[in-house]
């Protein structure tokens, strides 16, 4: 059953705004923190501002591939609730978790069932499971089937080339929480249009479970 909404890649104050005020909020609002390759990259002092805002009961995400201690450091005292690790081992994520005293999102990047597999390693560690698909910032879809047999013991994230106008309902059986970015903008930019639909339509499905 999809409980929750995690819209990522908000890179402006003028969006995040919209999103935090709006009549159904998301759950998580994820930020590109260390991952310069990502249009959607938000530099640190830009970074401190926009996370200044009221963001009242929502769940912020620090969005990170393999991060270092120089990042980790430089970020500890920001308002982030959760740190979404990509490529970061087991071992290390449990010290991260332990040294920050942080919640954790553990993203396994997935194109066959051994990488759906690799989630065992870290559901006694992770708050968080998210599966997406490989490219990173390219959104790459995969086939969410493999998820079919996947423990609802643990809390499920899913992402991949995720559409913000796709029968989200699909996926109620898979995940509990959806995370969509690329498909919410239009020219590289976060489309407050397709973001005002998407919210609509996640509150409808919520409320009809």
């Amino acid at each position: 059953m999809i409980k929750g909404l995690k819209i990522c890649g908000v890179s402006d104050h003028k969006t995040l705004k919209y999103i935090i005020e709006h009549p159904f909020p998301p759950q998580f609002i994820g930020f590109i923190t260390n991952y310069k390759k990502s249009k959607r990259y938000v530099e640190f002092e830009k970074l401190k501002e926009l996370l200044k805002i009221n963001k009242k009961d929502i769940s912020f995400v620090s969005v990170m591939v393999n991060p270092k201690n120089e990042i980790l450091e430089k970020i500890k005292d920001l308002k982030f609730d959760y740190y979404q690790l990509y490529d970061v081992t087991p071992e290390n994520t449990k010290i991260i978790k332990e040294k920050y005293k942080i919640k954790i999102i553990s993203a396994l990047t997935i194109i066959d069932k051994k990488d759906v597999d690799q989630y065992k390693k870290y559901e006694n560690i992770s708050d968080i499971i998210l599966f997406d698909g490989k490219g990173y910032e390219k959104s790459f879809g995969f086939d969410h089937r493999l998820l079919d047999n996947v423990s609802n013991s643990i809390k499920k994230m899913i992402a991949g080339n995720i559409q913000y106008n796709d029968e989200l309902e699909k996926f109620s059986k898979i995940a509990d929480i959806i995370d969509i970015s690329g498909s919410l903008e239009t020219d590289g930019i976060k489309d407050i249009s397709k973001i005002n639909i998407l919210l609509k339509k996640v509150n409808k499905i919520k409320n009809e479970n």
